[in-house]
């Protein structure tokens, strides 16, 4: 039963994750995570790995 309940658990946090990720590109962030995720444009200037190179 504890092996269920930690199963569940554990799917609902990956559930959330991916809910978070999909809303996230939805509202057309480039930088997820990033706090300036809505201001990057085309260009991602935080540092963050998905920086578009023109």
């Amino acid at each position: 039963m504890e092996n269920i309940i930690v199963i569940l658990i554990l799917v609902a946090i990956a559930a959330g994750i991916i809910w978070y990720l999909i809303r996230a590109k939805k509202r057309g962030e480039k930088c997820i995570g990033c706090p300036y995720a809505k201001q990057c444009g085309d260009k991602c200037n935080c540092g963050c790995s998905d920086k578009k190179t023109d």
